[in-house]
């Protein structure tokens, strides 16, 4: 199936130079966005996982459905401040400056098999900031899942010895 010819790309946006791809257009496809959802949970079916952790809030619309459809639960990785009980945090590097991700403290249980879930793989700063909030709290990463990968950004090589699943990759 390709899933290209549901994802709108826009040039020049949010500044030139950038190629956007718009998952909306597949999200809006009630049909593609459940084949989207489960290419991704054959793709994952093998892994043994306990809950899908997904960065907001695109990583909310590719987790919560595969979480579902495998009938595991969900953690909401949020930005600071926007969790309502005890968290941790992590710091990372944005392209201009840096952002902080959260997670309460009690989501990941020692040892629980997770998959953290987003709608694409750039640079890895979101996602490899994830890895370390459910290792913080003792849980193993078996696998990462998006929807899209921008390949050329390298994003993979800040995941080392984690399987990683994309359903379109773009050069």
């Amino acid at each position: 199936m390709d899933f290209k010819e549901y994802i709108r790309v826009i040039p020049d946006f949010p500044q030139p130079g950038i190629s956007f791809k718009d998952i909306t257009t597949l999200l809006n496809d009630g049909n593609m966005y459940r084949k989207a959802i489960d290419e991704l949970k054959q793709r994952v079916s093998h892994l043994k996982i306990d809950l899908i952790a997904g960065p907001e809030a695109r990583g909310f619309v590719v987790g919560a459905p595969l979480a579902y459809a495998l009938g595991v639960g969900f953690v909401p990785i949020r930005k600071s401040g926007k969790l309502p009980y005890k968290t941790i945090e992590v710091e990372y590097d944005l392209e201009y400056g840096k952002d902080r991700l959260a997670m309460h403290s009690d989501a990941v249980k020692p040892g629980q098999n997770v998959l953290i879930a987003d709608d694409l793989l750039a640079t890895g700063g979101t996602i490899s900031t994830s890895v370390d909030l459910v290792r913080q709290l003792g849980g193993n990463v078996v696998g990462t899942a998006f929807l899209i990968e921008l390949s050329e950004l390298e994003g993979r090589k800040k995941l080392p010895g984690i399987e990683i699943f994309s359903l379109v990759q773009y050069e």
